[in-house]
């Protein structure tokens, strides 16, 4: 960003990621949510567009862009009224393989990378469990060596898009946590086949974003080869560290996009609805939330960007990162449900989307860490206070 406002190129890719979703309109996505089918069409132009490589680098068959740009292209799908039925759909692909790029040998990336940016593999993430939530270091998750690999065991919850996965980077101990002098340590990442014989995935019956399902996973004596470790054993924790501020940006300028969304929605009506002889949006009781949303919008969206731009520099976004997440989630809650509220009634009603909008807003809130995971953070880390738990 130059300042406050895109580059050329940044508009680019906006408007370029914009036009392309003009093509599914919002009964594609209300279908999509109806019936629980996945949005294929929508992920095949995006692959055959290249969004999916975005930010992979160009060695491996990728755009080379950063998080910046890739923020750009996921907000701009949620704005366009995809929501996070449609962002999350690419979620995974546009940082979900950094670990792969920053820890894996260079044979594992160009084996593997290319097959992911043209959609050939398809991948999920294997890290929440049942009974550790966002304690990570509490997965019961085993990888026990052989002579010729590991056989992993254990449960996983909430791993999108298991059903359609050929691919799973999976976090599992390799070290008991009773043997290791930090619970941190003794984890460590694999990158192995989604092997059905051996791993049941069951879709978990949710709110919201029925297209992109999630899922319990059930992984019973999967034997992976050596080969698929990636980076040293033990150090796993430490690799998903990487990538936790990248996911905390999109996902709160995603938020972002669908609070977007929906108050375009709500700001149509507002001008069309006409009660009394005039507009709706005349009355200031009607008028006056929808300016806040937008607001609450504006100032999220900036969070969001200073993090990513901190990111891309090189330098420490951490606060940045979860201000952005917990920003964007919130301003895109309120923001879906004054549409609904500026809706009245019609609110209620599928056609007019917003209440899929609102059920979807709940995502930004709750994952990929909780609200007062994040006050925690920001209390410790940039506030200097006691640990709390």
């Amino acid at each position: 960003m130059n300042g406050f406002w895109f580059t050329d190129e940044q508009q680019a890719i906006r408007d370029g990621v914009l036009k392309l979703c003009a093509r599914f309109d919002a009964a594609y996505w209300r279908e999509a949510d109806e019936t629980g089918a996945f949005p294929e069409a929508f992920v095949a132009a995006m692959t055959e567009a290249g969004w999916l490589g975005a930010a992979m680098p160009v060695g491996l068959g990728g755009s080379g862009l950063g998080l910046t740009e890739a923020a750009i292209a996921m907000q701009a799908v949620a704005e366009s009224g995809a929501g996070f039925s449609g962002a999350s759909a690419l979620h995974l692909n546009i940082f979900g393989p950094m670990p792969l790029v920053k820890f894996g040998t260079p044979e594992q990336k160009m084996r593997l990378i290319p097959r992911l940016i043209s959609g050939q593999d398809r991948m999920c993430f294997g890290v929440t469990e049942p009974d550790a939530g966002l304690d990570t270091t509490s997965l019961t998750t085993r990888a026990v060596r052989t002579n010729d690999g590991y056989v992993i065991r254990g449960r996983k919850m909430w791993t999108t898009m298991a059903q359609r996965a050929t691919k799973m980077l999976i976090v599992a101990r390799t070290t008991p946590r009773a043997e290791v002098a930090k619970a941190t340590d003794g984890i460590s990442l694999f990158y192995v086949d989604f092997d059905r014989e051996k791993i049941q995935a069951t879709p978990i019956p949710k709110m919201g974003r029925k297209a992109v399902e999630s899922n319990a996973v059930f992984i019973d004596d999967l034997h992976v080869p050596a080969d698929a470790l990636v980076g040293e054993e033990g150090r796993g924790f430490y690799y998903l560290l990487e990538g936790l501020n990248p996911e905390r940006v999109l996902i709160g300028a995603e938020a972002v996009g669908l609070g977007r969304a929906a108050l375009n929605r709500a700001a149509g009506y507002a001008r069309e609805r006409v009660v009394f002889g005039r507009p709706i949006g005349q009355n200031q009781g009607v008028a006056h939330p929808l300016a806040r949303a937008w607001m609450d919008l504006e100032a999220a969206n900036l969070m969001a960007f200073k993090a990513a731009a901190l990111h891309d520099a090189g330098r420490d976004c951490a606060a940045e990162a979860n201000a952005a997440k917990y920003l964007g989630g919130e301003a895109g809650f309120r923001a879906c449900e004054t549409a609904i509220l500026t809706h009245g009634g019609m609110g209620y009603a599928k056609d007019y989307d917003v209440e899929r909008y609102f059920r979807e807003s709940m995502i930004a809130r709750l994952a990929p860490v909780s609200r007062e995971m994040i006050f925690n953070f920001i209390a410790e880390r940039v506030l200097g206070q006691a640990k709390s738990y």
